[in-house]
């Protein structure tokens, strides 16, 4: 029984396909519900739920692609993980807040809600991709179906769901699956958890089997670093410079820090991930 649950379980890329964001299908989710101040990263403030003067009547950008140079870093580096297409057609069955503005509330109080399990989502279906994990993909599979699960909820379900609760619960199987693939480096681990590292001097650093989650790598020199096998979940790389930096084995990292960053032709990155239009060739 076991062996037939587990067949029919998505293979980790056809799951990470419905992770990635198609913004076709999505009623301009993340450019009305979410807020923003004007900063380098946006040109304007704008409040949550206010429609961004950008958002056309056919829910696309009308300047996507000027973004950078019109002041919008910002909207260049966000990634919804495909919860933006989820709530639109599924959540809320195709019915968009301008044809229907009675659901206007309600769908943008969820799409925040529903990006950060889709998120999880994502993590979990990495860590189900790495072979040195398997000790731990029985329990991954099992949060996997969890997690699937609450996205499925209703509007008002989704509203009140209890996400600091669960995302801590998926953390610490993240964390166990981190340290069994990074076990391959015994002895030698970089612990920079948190580490405040902006601006630091990183050339050609060896951070193989690295733990940097959630470290502050913002402008960051990693030219020629080696990032093999680094856990980079949540470390902000906004502005780090990763030319010649190998990252094809690191784990648990998004387009959305890739778009972040600033690599070039020399920058390898895992298979999984594109290379940002706007890197140097």
């Amino acid at each position: 029984m076991s062996q037939n649950h587990e067949a029919a379980v998505p293979s980790p890329g056809a799951t990470r396909l419905a992770l990635v964001s198609d913004c076709g299908s999505c009623f301009g989710l993340c450019c009305v519900s979410l807020a923003y101040s004007a900063s380098a990263d946006f040109a304007i403030d704008k409040p949550a739920g206010k429609p961004c003067p950008n958002l056309e009547q056919d829910f696309r950008c009308g300047i996507h692609r000027e973004l950078r140079g019109r002041g919008f870093q910002g909207c260049t580096v966000y990634d919804c993980f495909g919860a933006g297409q989820k709530v639109s057609q599924e959540t809320f069955q195709g019915r968009d807040w301008r044809a229907a503005p009675e659901t206007a509330a309600a769908m943008f109080e969820v799409f925040p809600v529903m990006r950060q399990l889709h998120e999880l989502l994502w993590y979990v279906t990495e860590a189900l991709a790495l072979p040195k994990a398997r000790p731990v993909h029985a329990e991954l599979r099992a949060a996997l179906s969890r997690t699937e699960a609450l996205t499925a909820l209703a509007p008002e379900a989704l509203a009140v769901l209890d996400v600091p609760s669960h995302r801590e619960e998926i953390n610490q199987l993240l964390l166990r699956a981190s340290e069994l693939v990074r076990a391959e480096f015994p002895g030698r681990k970089k612990d920079r958890r948190g580490a405040d590292l902006m601006g630091a001097r990183l050339k050609g650093a060896d951070l193989r089997g690295a733990n940097l989650r959630g470290a502050f790598l913002v402008a960051a020199d990693l030219r020629g670093a080696d990032l093999r096998l680094a856990d980079l979940i949540g470390a902000d790389f906004r502005d780090a410079r990763l030319s010649g930096a190998d990252l094809t084995e690191a784990f648990f990292l998004t387009q959305a820090q890739l778009n972040a960053a600033k690599g070039d032709a020399t920058t390898r990155i895992p298979p999984s991930l594109v290379r940002p239009a706007h890197w140097e060739d």
